[in-house]
């Protein structure tokens, strides 16, 4: 019979999160939620040293994967403006592979509702041309690891 894990664990003095070995703790977690697809949607990032929300945006008319792409955006941007460098990490595929090729590719209409949703996408793509950065942007393993510490826990 398997006993729950301790948080912290025993072995693990860096967070208050009850994260996996080998997740880091010197880096953030980031999340969207969306309710309905497209629908309102909102995204966080959280610290996971600390487990506190970092930044929250939404709710707004969009798509998961747009909120997804943005949070990475939104933790690089607000890391640099911040002076530092952590791991971010997202468990969000598409939004990984849209920001390394610095392109939200959504397929969202561009109408009245969402236009100032692709204004900020525009602002997001531009500033991933437009800066290096250096933080390592990590695949969340869910199957593995749970789910996010960024999670809006409402599956």
């Amino acid at each position: 019979m398997a006993t729950e894990p301790v948080n912290p664990p025993e072995n693990r003095h860096d967070t208050v999160l009850p994260l996996p070995l080998e997740v880091s703790a010197s880096a953030w977690a980031v999340d969207a939620a969306c309710s309905g697809n497209p629908g309102m949607m909102e995204y966080q990032g959280i610290d996971l040293a600390t487990g506190q929300q970092v930044f929250h945006y939404g709710p707004v008319f969009g798509t998961n994967n747009i909120g997804e792409f943005l949070a990475i955006v939104h933790a690089l941007a607000l890391q640099q403006q911040m002076g530092i460098c952590k791991t971010i990490y997202s468990d969000s595929y598409n939004a990984i592979l849209w920001v390394n090729k610095k392109r939200c590719k959504t397929t969202l209409p561009r109408n009245p509702e969402t236009e100032q949703l692709h204004q900020i996408i525009a602002r997001a793509e531009n500033w991933l041309r437009t800066h290096t950065f250096h933080n390592p942007i990590i695949k969340w393993e869910t199957a593995q690891w749970g789910e996010i510490p960024a999670d809006f826990g409402r599956k």
